[in-house]
Order: structure tokens, then C-alpha cells, then sequence
């Protein structure tokens, strides 16, 4: 009898550790699908501060055709009152996404990392590492356990 091709065995990387149970490795899944959703929502963060600075951009360039055209006291006041304005108290974009970076989201990332690192040995994605064992066809080309140069 042959052994399987190095392809169709896990790597190690993603091995449940000895004597690990279920609940745990689902409830650190869990953990790291919400630090995944975490990540997201920091995307979003990253795409309101760029929309955010672009828009202002815009205006200010409206306020410039306004005062072009004639309009010179809506450009100015649009100089005035919206462009450069925070967008919450004290607060620009930039600010905002700091926060969020030195707060939630980096307490979120150590947390994560704490978890996986005490009940995993470190290991990412052991829940996800077995779903994938339990739903690939084992021996079908496209459903290797791992890519060839690994």
C-alpha cells in the first residue's frame, strides 16, 4: 500500500493539538470569523476616510467653478462651512480610523491571538482546516489538502 501524496495530508500548521474538543475549536473558529468581520469593517473605515477626503476635494472644487461663474457668495460660504470640516466633532477621517486602530480593533487582534495562541498552540484556522477535510473530495484533482509546493 502507498502512502498518499503529500497533497491530500493537512499541513501540521492547521492540525487540531492533541486532545483539543469541538466546542473549543468552534468557539476559537468563532473568535477568529468575528476578528475576519473586524478586518472588514476596518476596509470600510479605510473606504469612508478615503471617500470622505475625496468628496472634500470635490467641494472645494465646486466652490471654486461657483465663484468662476459668478456665484461668490455660496463659494464662499461653502469655503467656509464645509470645506476642511470635520466630520465629527474635533475629528477628522484620519482620527477616526487611529481610534479605531488603537482601540477596538488592535484589543480584537491581541485577544484573538491570545486565544488561538493558549487553546491552539497558535494555530489559525483549525476549524476551518477541518471543514475543509470534511467537505473536499479526497483524491479529486481541485480538492488537494494543501497546494504541491508546501
Amino acid at each position: 500500500m502507498t502512502d498518499a501524496p503529500d497533497t491530500e495530508r493537512m499541513l501540521d500548521d492547521h492540525r487540531r493539538p492533541s486532545g483539543l474538543d469541538d466546542a473549543t475549536v468552534a468557539a476559537v473558529g468563532r473568535l477568529t470569523e468575528a476578528l475576519e468581520t473586524v478586518e472588514r469593517a476596518r476596509g470600510r473605515l479605510f473606504d469612508f476616510h478615503q471617500l470622505t477626503g475625496e468628496a472634500d476635494f470635490k467641494i472645494e472644487d465646486a466652490a471654486r467653478q461657483l465663484r468662476e461663474a459668478g456665484h461668490t457668495e455660496l463659494a464662499d460660504r461653502i469655503d467656509t462651512e464645509l470645506t476642511g470640516r470635520n466630520v465629527l466633532k474635533g475629528r477628522w477621517t484620519f482620527q477616526i480610523v487611529e481610534d479605531y486602530d488603537d482601540g477596538y480593533w488592535s484589543t480584537v487582534r491581541e485577544l484573538e491571538r491570545t486565544v488561538r495562541d493558549e487553546l491552539t498552540d497558535g494555530k489559525r484556522h483549525v476549524y476551518e482546516a477541518e471543514l475543509k477535510e470534511d467537505r473536499r473530495t479526497h483524491g479529486l484533482p481541485g480538492h488537494e489538502a494543501r497546494p504541491p509546493e508546501v
